[in-house]
């Protein structure tokens, strides 16, 4: 599944603005973003057509299978690497802008070595 950065983007903040268990709206994803309303409404509209949203009558937004999967996937990477930055020393706000740049761009397979080594390495504190 190849989507652009961008796609991931709102596809990981509607996941994690839905984990607060209130409905999400456009606006609170242009919000977490720092994006404009229409810049949401129309990534809204793209993500909808195929087929990684629903939104119901009252603009509430909803991920799809294929859409959960991105963002998940994406998560975790976001998740793994900022813990991984800190756990160097790098500081809470750099980590997690790193991680935002590296989530998009690592392959699967360095992703995952990279996650087995640092699960590892906490295992063993």
């Amino acid at each position: 599944m190849e989507i652009r950065e961008s796609a991931e983007d709102y596809l990981e903040a509607i996941l994690r603005l839905s984990k607060k268990g209130e409905g999400v709206r456009s606006i609170d994803v242009a919000t977490m973003l720092g994006v404009s309303k229409p810049s949401v409404s129309h990534a809204m509209k793209l993500l909808r057509e195929d087929g990684y949203i629903a939104m119901d009558r009252y603009g509430t937004i909803t991920l799809l299978e294929k859409g959960a999967q991105i963002a998940n996937s994406i998560y975790e990477r976001h998740k793994v690497l900022s813990s991984m930055l800190e756990s160097l020393g790098v500081s809470p706000e750099i980590a997690l802008a790193d991680a935002c740049k590296m989530e998009h761009d690592i392959s699967q397979e360095s992703f995952e070595k990279i996650k087995e080594h640092f699960l590892e390495h906490l295992e063993e504190k």
